[in-house]
């Protein structure tokens, strides 16, 4: 990972020259795409500089992929000009290297296979291809696995391959569509170190993202919707336009909290209200004003104590901006509230919080499940209530999916015990069945059958009432945006659509238990936004749910939540709770030369314990006070200025990648 790539551009091409004085790479003018009737893409105009990288962010449908294949000359513009080095984009090609959504490896071939017929088919001169497929796979931390074959990598090593096929040709720009989808936290967070490194060495780099906490790390971003850019620029100057600050409010009655602000979104100093696992978050214009109005609705309206109330003012996310942008645009989906047939009146109901020892839904004890000599679980033990999310975290491997199989009855335990609903005999009852829902981590609908067939598929396995079938069908096509397209093949969908038809269809028989194995991955912001809306509700309704999930940004919704490494627990409780219990402290600091900086702290500390983050690096210290002068030590030894050193508070994706490598870090 420190080592620097080294003339990444054959020089004897004649390539054409990139000097002129605004330094762009990419130059989109005035953009038109359309598909029959429908306009993709509505004049875009979009310049991206060399070295630069680039984020671009949109909803499911905004255009986003119809750019990249523009570019990548998959297909022609209707109208408008897209430049690369100068020529047309589809002239360009031998300078470009395009990672697309689909997976783009043969899983039969080997490692090493699938880099020579990608070398290949670009016509990769015989005698850098050795030097060049060394130097990738090293890069990318593969060099050890080129006999293994792709098809049975992890996800993250699968994009890393990816990405060393699509760098062999040693392009000056890379196009990557959503690279990271499935890949787990660990894994992202080193393929955006190597993004960094790229463009370290002027390969400019334009990656689609669903997920804006990884935005975050781009230079700059454009904010793509309904075919047009809506606003450009860097993170920070983004979020410092949006003209609003977030309060972070903790309290034991969350629900109470959120129906006593609801009301003033939009009034006075009240821009958004949303919560979270443990907490509600309020932008607000003015910070003082904002926290003033809150605790005053709060003690007045909600009747709750003054001494109950912590509220802390944070920056503002990249999140934040977009969803208050589509909001102004009318492209947040509103809320449709599930039909219910019947109330959960056996359990709390999660409206009056889950407080002292509510009742048990799922309890795990000392569960074990061993596959030859291979011990995938061991010993873990969970107990999950009824009312309550419970995330279950982890990087590919740690054990969740398997954990997940055993909980449903659809994988035999080695050892240990489970209490699933009250039932401690046969899990795999039909009359226990009626009580679960489960979405897989796979698609789990089928392909060949209608929308609308699968459902009434899944209506007729889970017993729905015929009186109630059509109410809840129709309520699935309203929360999947497919009202009146529910004669379309499912597998005409794209892949965000599938997901939330998939959910749709696991809980329209209103389960009291719900496993959900990675059900946002490769979701749009906002369809994670409605499906997290949807997943509280059924939360505050009685429903015991139990999530898996790689995004950590989204993991803060969950009430409590597990960190698992190679089979064993290591870390739970709410997401304050493990943030707080980190040790050490995280710093950021602003240098002059980032990726110099960077490959320099990585030689003499633990690399996880090093990152960038857009023209920043975070560093993690457990004796601050005697490591930090070390660090700026190290820093000034090789003439790298260090401008400023901040400490700031830890993410969840900080405390999940901490408690991963301090307990042995993540399998490949």
């Amino acid at each position: 990972m420190t080592q620097s790539l080294q003339n990444p551009v054959d020089r004897d091409r004649n390539i054409p020259s990139t000097s002129a004085p605004n330094n762009s790479t990419i130059a989109i003018k005035k953009l038109y795409k359309y598909y029959g009737k429908t306009i993709a893409l509505k004049g875009i105009d979009l310049d991206v500089n060399r070295g630069e990288l680039f984020g671009l962010i949109g909803p499911d449908g905004a255009g986003k992929t119809t750019v990249f294949n523009i570019l990548g000359g998959v297909m022609e513009a209707t109208a408008g000009e897209a430049q690369i080095l100068k020529l047309p984009a589809r002239d360009a090609r031998n300078y470009t290297g395009y990672l697309t959504q689909q997976f783009s490896l043969y899983p039969d071939l080997s490692v090493e296979e699938n880099i020579n017929y990608s070398a290949g088919l670009r016509l990769v001169p015989e005698n850098q291809l050795e030097m060049r497929r060394s130097k990738y796979l090293k890069l990318m931390q593969l060099d050890k696995f080129c006999d293994r074959l792709a098809g049975r990598l992890s996800g993250g090593m699968k994009q890393k391959l990816a990405l060393c096929c699509a760098l062999i040709a040693e392009p000056q720009v890379l196009l990557l569509d959503e690279p990271t989808t499935g890949v787990d936290t660990i894994a992202r967070r080193e393929f955006w170190d190597i993004l960094a490194g790229l463009t370290a060495q002027e390969i400019t780099v334009v990656v689609a993202t669903p997920d804006l906490d990884e935005a975050e790390r781009c230079d700059r971003v454009a904010l793509i919707y309904d075919g047009q850019i809506q606003q450009i620029g860097t993170p920070a100057a983004l979020k410092a336009a949006l003209g609003l600050q977030r309060l972070v409010i903790r309290t034991p009655e969350l629900v109470k909290t959120e129906q006593a602000l609801l009301p003033l979104v939009n009034q006075a100093q009240i821009a958004d209200v949303a919560t979270y696992g443990d907490r509600i978050e309020v932008l607000v214009k003015d910070v003082t004003q904002g926290e003033i109005l809150v605790r005053d609705r709060l003690t007045h309206e909600s009747k709750t104590s003054d001494d109950k109330i912590d509220i802390q003012s944070e920056k503002p996310t990249l999140e934040n901006v977009f969803t208050t942008l589509l909001r102004k645009k009318g492209g947040v989906p509103e809320f449709v509230p599930f039909p219910r047939s019947q109330t959960v009146a056996s359990k709390p109901n999660r409206k009056q919080e889950i407080t002292q020892n509510p009742a048990i839904a799922i309890c795990a004890s000392n569960l074990n499940r061993i596959f030859g000599a291979f011990h995938a679980v061991v010993n873990l033990n969970l107990d999950l209530h009824y009312g309550e999310v419970y995330g279950l975290l982890g990087a590919n491997g740690a054990g969740k999916t398997t954990t997940i199989k055993m909980l449903c009855g659809l994988l035999p335990i080695s050892s240990g015990k489970i209490s699933i609903a009250g039932e401690t005999g046969n899990l795999r009852s039909a009359q226990l069945r009626q009580k679960i829902g489960y979405m897989s981590q796979k698609f789990t609908l089928y392909n060949d059958l209608t929308i609308l067939e699968n459902l009434q598929f899944y209506s007729g396995v889970y017993g729905i009432p015929p009186k109630q079938r059509q109410e809840k069908i129709r309520w699935v096509l309203s929360i999947c945006g497919l009202e009146k397209q529910e004669h379309l093949l499912t597998k005409q969908l794209p892949g965000g659509w599938k997901q939330r038809v998939a959910f749709g269809a696991s809980v329209m028989h209103e389960p009291e238990i719900l496993f959900l194995d990675e059900p946002t991955s490769g979701v749009d912001v906002l369809a994670r936004k409605q499906f997290w809306q949807l997943i509280n509700d059924f939360a505050r309704n009685g429903t015991a749910i139990l999530v898996t999930t790689h995004y950590m940004n989204e993991a803060e919704q969950c009430n409590r939540m597990c960190f698992m490494v190679a089979g064993r627990k290591v870390a739970e409780g709410s997401a304050s709770e493990i943030k707080s219990a980190q040790p050490g402290q995280l710093f950021e600091l602003r240098v002059g030369k980032l990726q110099e900086s960077y490959d320099r702290l990585r030689e003499h500390l633990e690399p996880w314990r090093v990152s960038i983050f857009g023209d920043r690096l975070h560093i993690v210290l457990d004796d601050p006070q005697q490591e930090l002068p070390q660090v700026e030590a190290l820093l000034k030894q090789a003439n790298l200025p260090l401008i400023e050193t901040e400490p700031i508070a830890f993410s969840l994706e900080d405390a999940f990648i901490g408690e991963v490598q301090r307990a042995g870090g993540a399998p490949p």
